[in-house]
């Protein structure tokens, strides 16, 4: 995003997320926080992002590492602070970064005061109405309600003492909040209100497509993976219609504010088309594009995404968004580094012999490429030092809730949320003191992945990624706006933005020839002389 740019911030954005238990330790108990946020900082400028998103720093038991809520009000007390985080979000601003949170309304921790009260008031009372509870099946309601799979594994219902069954599409420590109830919608007006006056500029709403959910909870029939619910449109809690009247009673709460506030949604829907529909003019600003992070390493399958995702959210008015990793999928070093694997959720697929080098090639052709695209991008904490996932975490580490509710058959998110290294030459890296052991095991290899080494080696992920950040901040043809295909031979793609940029994309199997008359302003890799090897990227300085 450019100093210059008139258009609202949210439209052409690089937004850092930062997994907060993960980023920077900064009271030395291995886990990180906003003191040692507040410490990188500077790193975080001068990388060249507009924003930071934390994951949830709220109250919370952590059985889904803070995406159990038990205070949306308050902050985890290992994190910090209010005056901690009050303070953070004034140095951030000062530093020119954005800050959005991380909002969790599907569901609630039940260590929350809200669920604590509607398991003491019983069956009935107004407040045992703010979550979805119902009587089970069966001749003494011994059967749940449904057939509904909670996405970590196993039912989707737990029955309390007094016989009723709770809904909790996540872990059983999640039970999911009621959309119908008005005052669970006030209360999450109030709450975004609260932080909006403590000066945040946005928030990410987790699991925005699944508040409501279809009435009379009619059975499935099916089983879906949390990140791809569904090709369905009339699943009886994904996606439903009535979610976006929630969101446009939240754009209103947002647009009283000044400094163009705004939401990102994470939305797993079935295509553009229905993603573009949290993005109409009075709803959402902002969604993420899953169809782009979920494509292969295929010029066909990623062309026909870019498209797709322009042409949808281009028609309601809306930027695209382009995103490569988070902390609920494989690391794209690794998805990469395998050649004949699609995979592209928690679960890793570990059956393909994993190519470190050929995933860290093709990692860095795709940072240029998802950087050159017209709209916004979300870069994931050590995404751009090139960590892949951490596929051997000792069993008795894994602290997942999937991998005990998949009944230790998968392995969950953990590769993907070890902590950062910063410095040094072993664990754990500048991320704690020395001699202190952090939440995740890091790995010895990552020696010279730390953000130290990479900042004195011009060649390094790091170096490639603030120059990029770099040339996308200063250049007129980058951030919002429109691209031109143009003609290439199979395998390979290259598109104009005007004024007077290129980006070409090698993912055939042999060099590809520059256009003529062109000034190289970055590459993924060395140049061939003048062709464009392959799994390589390169901007270009061209004429219009």
């Amino acid at each position: 995003m450019r100093a210059t740019d008139s258009a609202p911030w949210w439209r052409s954005a690089v937004i850092y997320q930062i997994y907060i238990r993960s980023f920077a330790d900064g009271n030395g108990d291995g886990v990180g926080d906003i003191a040692g946020i507040r410490s990188r900082l500077p790193y975080l400028r001068d990388l060249g992002v507009d924003a930071v998103w934390i994951t949830p720093w709220y109250p919370s038991p952590m059985v889904d590492a803070g995406y159990d809520v038990a205070d949306y009000t308050g902050i985890e007390p290992a994190f910090g602070t209010i005056a901690d985080a009050e303070a953070f979000i004034a140095e951030a601003h000062d530093h020119g970064l954005r800050v959005i949170l991380d909002i969790v309304p599907n569901h609630s921790s039940d260590r929350h005061a809200w669920f604590e009260a509607a398991l003491a008031a019983g069956p009935g009372s107004p407040e045992r109405d703010r979550y979805v509870f119902r009587p089970g099946k069966g001749e003494h309601g011994e059967l749940p309600p449904n057939d509904w799979r909670a996405a970590f594994g196993g039912g989707a219902w737990t029955r309390v003492p007094d016989g009723e069954w709770y809904l909790h599409l996540f872990a059983e420590a999640q039970p999911d909040l009621n959309w119908e109830n008005t005052e669970v919608r006030r209360d999450f007006e109030k709450i975004l209100a609260f932080w909006f006056d403590r000066g945040v500029d946005g928030f990410r709403i987790d699991v925005a497509h699944g508040l409501i959910k279809q009435e009379g909870l009619p059975d499935a029939g099916e089983s879906v993976d949390v990140l791809e619910p569904t090709k369905r449109e009339d699943h009886p809690h994904w996606d439903r219609d009535g979610v976006h009247e929630i969101f446009r009673e939240w754009r209103r709460v947002a647009d009283r504010y000044e400094g163009d506030r705004a939401f990102v949604a994470e939305a797993w829907v079935s295509g553009p088309a229905r993603l573009a529909r949290y993005v109409r003019p009075g709803e959402l600003q902002t969604a993420f594009n899953f169809d782009f992070l979920r494509a292969p390493w295929d010029a066909a399958r990623l062309r026909e995404v870019i498209d797709r995702s322009l042409d949808a959210l281009g028609a309601v008015g809306a930027p695209a968004t382009w995103v490569l990793s988070n902390h609920d999928v494989v690391r794209h070093v690794t998805r990469y580094g395998r050649p004949h694997t699609e995979g592209h959720g928690p679960r890793a697929d570990t059956s393909e012999p994993l190519d470190l080098a050929l995933g860290v090639r093709r990692a860095r052709a795709a940072a240029l490429l998802m950087l050159a695209l017209p709209g916004g991008a979300y870069v994931y904490q050590g995404e751009e030092l090139g960590l892949a996932e951490v596929e051997d975490i000792p069993e008795e580490s894994l602290q997942d809730p999937v991998w005990e509710r998949s009944g230790h058959t998968s392995r969950g998110r953990d590769g993907c949320r070890v902590p950062l290294p910063w410095s040094g030459d072993a664990p754990p890296y500048g991320f704690s003191p020395d001699g202190v052991t952090t939440w995740l095991p890091q790995p010895a290899s990552w020696t010279g992945l730390t953000a130290e080494a990479e900042a004195a080696d011009p060649d390094s992920m790091l170096a490639l990624y603030r120059a990029a950040l770099r040339v996308r901040r200063e250049h007129p043809a980058l951030g919002e706006g429109t691209l031109r295909w143009h003609e290439t031979p199979e395998g390979v793609l290259l598109f104009s933005r005007t004024p007077g940029f290129a980006c070409a994309v090698n993912l055939s199997g042999a060099p590809y020839p520059l256009p003529a008359h062109h000034e190289v302003l970055l590459a993924s890799g060395p140049l061939e002389g003048g062709a464009l090897p392959h799994d390589t990227a390169v901007w270009l300085a061209v004429d219009d």
